[in-house]
């Protein structure tokens, strides 16, 4: 089972953070400044997954992560999942988010978290694996912006007069 899902960049600066077990607040910021005090001083060269993070279970928990550019996506996942198959799932969320957001970028996932949120949803939900094929990804992504947009097209986000303007 995937237990988290992390986003952060060179600098620990947290930009995506899905848990699917309930974890504390404090516990959570925890873990992140652990996984990245312990990811971002590894080589490019070396192995991209590591055993056992003493937060979140011990030595049945992985750390399995991919760096690309100045981001690290980060799957915390149990000893019943497959770290090569969790890297394929980081590759196949990270190309769904290039092909959503045309070369996504840092920026991306600050100004448009709900959009990236739904793309993982698509991906992962309750900490299982829903969909690795991105073609339908990203076609579940667009149907789902195109809906909403479809929804709130005619309405106005203000009302046309306010209850205390004047004629």
């Amino acid at each position: 089972m995937i237990k988290s899902v992390l986003i952060f960049n060179n600098h620990g600066n947290p930009r995506l953070t899905k848990f699917y077990q309930s974890i504390d607040i404090a516990t959570q910021q925890a873990l992140i400044k652990e996984i990245f005090q312990l990811i971002c001083k590894r080589p490019d060269t070396v192995c991209n997954f590591l055993e056992g993070s003493q937060l979140l279970g011990g030595q049945d928990t992985r750390v399995i992560y991919r760096h690309y550019a100045t981001l690290y996506f980060v799957f915390v996942v149990d000893e019943s999942e497959s770290e090569l198959g969790i890297l394929d799932l980081i590759q196949v969320f990270v190309e769904s988010l290039d092909r959503c957001f045309e070369n996504v970028c840092e920026l991306d996932l600050i100004f448009h978290f709900k959009e990236v949120h739904d793309i993982l949803a698509e991906v992962v939900i309750g900490g299982m694996v829903l969909e690795t094929d991105i073609s339908d990804i990203v076609g579940s992504v667009q149907e789902n912006n195109r809906l909403i947009k479809k929804s709130t097209a005619g309405r106005s986000p203000l009302p046309q007069k306010l209850p205390f303007q004047r004629q």
